[in-house]
C-alpha cells in the first residue's frame, strides 16, 4: 500500500513541475517570446526552442511541450513565422511576479 502511495505522489509532483514549466513558458511568450522551429527533410517538426524577447536562449520547452501548448491552441504561427502566444493562451496564463 505505501509503495502505491508513493508512485502516486511521485505521479502529482511531476503532473506539477510540467505545469509549472507550462506556466513559466507561456509567462515567457506572454511578455514577447517566441518559440521557433525546425523541420526535417520529411518537413516534420524536429526540433523546438524558446526565445525570450531579449533574445535569449530558454532551455525548458521541449517538444513534448510545444505539442501540449499546440493542442490547447495557445500558441500559433502566422505567415510561416515563429510561434507567438494567442488570446486563448494568454488567458491560460496565470499571473506571475517579475523581477526586472
Amino acid at each position: 500500500m505505501r509503495q502505491i502511495i508513493s508512485a502516486t505522489a511521485s505521479f502529482a509532483r511531476a503532473r506539477g513541475r510540467a505545469a509549472l514549466w507550462k506556466q513559466r513558458i507561456l509567462h515567457l511568450l506572454a511578455q514577447g517570446g517566441r518559440i521557433e522551429i525546425e523541420k526535417n527533410e520529411k518537413k516534420r517538426i524536429a526540433s523546438v526552442k524558446c526565445l525570450t524577447r531579449d533574445g535569449w536562449h530558454y532551455p525548458g520547452v521541449d517538444l513534448e511541450l510545444f505539442r501540449k501548448l499546440k493542442r490547447k491552441k495557445a500558441v500559433s504561427s502566422s505567415d510561416g513565422g515563429p510561434y507567438r502566444i494567442t488570446r486563448r493562451g494568454l488567458a491560460l496564463v496565470r499571473s506571475e511576479l517579475d523581477n526586472r
